[in-house]
């Protein structure tokens, strides 16, 4: 692989878009505008900026890794891509509809991959031009930092696409996990259950939002507690992901907190709103209630 396309330059766009240009690969990065896909290169840009002022990359190897990265306004470019990696919104008549319209310019070798973190893979295979090239590489927020890819293989996901999958991810330096296909994958399928029970613990009043992550993370040793982790991860995601894992298997334990249907319907959304089960506009975040 030469040329890796990404569509979506938010967080997780962006986030892929800088590991695989780091990694030598040259990047096209679009939205759904020329001025949004810009703005994610500008981001990369302040990202790599602060890595070369904190030593850990010099100057011109992070203009080097920008220049490396195209910012494009519609999807011919990618048409000489050899993989192209959707990361939008976890909401799959988008994420099917993007597949619909880069289908019709991908490559005849090229291989067509998802950044869902909980939608099936064979069933939003149905909207790719060739099932056999469609897989899941699940990556991990924030992407530079965290060491993780899932591979989801669909159904009709051929070996070849598995393994130039598995050596993209190699030469990106990433540690590969590879997931049936079932929804919510491994990590998902663990993490937001244990996410959604907090967000049910704090609507039936077991405990405060400070005193159920202060429970977690100091009682389980983990690095921040569940209700500051939904947060950053975004609340709409998280519901999100819940909402996929009750209606595809129909298990009532998936079943979103009330609290969470709120707070989205708020537009309480995490970090990235400034409020959810946080207030993040002080120079502290303080719980909202």
């Amino acid at each position: 692989m030469q040329k890796i396309a990404v569509i979506g330059a938010g967080q997780m766009g962006a986030g892929i878009a800088q590991v695989s240009a780091a990694a030598g690969y040259h990047v096209c990065l679009s939205d759904v505008d020329l001025a949004r896909a810009e703005a994610g290169k500008a981001g990369i840009g302040k990202a790599l900026t602060k890595m070369a002022e904190r030593g850990k990359i010099g100057a011109e190897e992070a203009g080097i890794i920008l220049n490396r990265i195209e910012a494009v306004s519609s999807y011919e470019p990618m048409a000489s891509a050899d993989m192209v990696i959707e990361a939008a919104t976890e909401r799959e008549e988008i994420k099917r509809k993007i597949f619909e319209e880069v289908g019709k310019i991908l490559g005849h070798q090229a291989i067509l991959a998802s950044n869902t973190s909980s939608i099936p893979i064979t069933r939003l295979a149905q909207a790719s031009p060739d099932p056999a090239r469609f897989i899941g590489v699940h990556f991990f927020n924030p992407v530079p930092i965290m060491g993780l890819i899932e591979v989801i293989r669909g159904l009709a996901t051929s070996d070849d696409t598995v393994a130039a999958v598995r050596g993209y991810g190699e030469v990106l330096g990433k540690k590969m996990v590879f997931a049936n296909d079932a929804p919510g994958f491994i990590v998902n399928r663990i993490l937001l259950p244990m996410l959604n029970e907090a967000c049910f613990a704090l609507g039936e009043g077991v405990a405060s939002i400070a005193d159920i992550d202060s429970a977690v993370q100091l009682g389980l040793n983990h690095p921040m507690g569940p209700l500051t982790l939904a947060d950053f991860i975004g609340l709409d995601t998280c519901l999100e992901i819940t909402n996929v894992l009750h209606k595809s298997t129909g298990d009532p334990k998936f079943r979103p907190a009330p609290v969470l249907q709120k707070y989205v319907e708020a537009g309480w959304l995490g970090r990235k709103s400034g409020r959810g089960f946080y207030d993040y506009s002080g120079d502290v975040p303080l719980p909202t209630r």
